[in-house]
């Protein structure tokens, strides 16, 4: 069961995400619960390290991310591109009390569990890190490589196009 999303502080937020239209990125948009095809188990840790803290999808796939935090530090894990990710780590490290809640975080308490359902419909390679105060300066970081659609899949998206 995932624990209720949290802020950098130790304070949970007043609900659940909210349902605000989804929002293209670079790096994907936010998906509902029905388009997921597979979940992804990622565990988060004192040693300040994901587990695993790389992997693969492809372009169009539709993933929950189940992370795991089994330390006992608050910990998160933010996706976005490496630009994007110091941005926020330097805004963070500005004003370390600043609340936010995005459906690419997932700020997960010590010993609970927290998700975010992703659809990564853009290739590359893609980042999440913890921006926790000194977290990702540390190194606690993680590479997305989405892989191109298969053939199979193009081909399959050409012809609904035409009709």
């Amino acid at each position: 069961m995932s624990a209720p999303v949290l802020a950098h502080g130790e304070k949970p937020h007043s609900g659940t995400k909210s349902r605000a239209p989804a929002e293209q990125t670079a790096w994907g948009i936010a998906a509902e619960p029905a388009a997921v095809t597979r979940t992804i188990l990622i565990g988060m840790n004192d040693r300040l390290r994901f587990v695993p803290d790389r992997f693969e999808v492809r372009e169009g796939e539709t993933v929950r991310l189940r992370v795991r935090n089994s330390g006992r530090l608050m910990h998160e894990l933010v996706l976005g591109t490496r630009s994007e990710l110091d941005a926020h780590s330097a805004l963070m490290a500005r004003f370390p009390g600043m609340e936010h809640d995005e459906p690419h975080m997932a700020h997960v308490a010590p010993g609970r569990s927290g998700e975010i359902l992703w659809t990564f419909n853009r290739p590359g390679d893609f980042e999440f890190a913890c921006l926790i105060a000194g977290h990702y300066q540390a190194g606690m970081t993680g590479t997305i490589r989405v892989l191109p659609a298969s053939p199979s899949s193009t081909e399959g998206r050409k012809q609904d196009e035409r009709r």
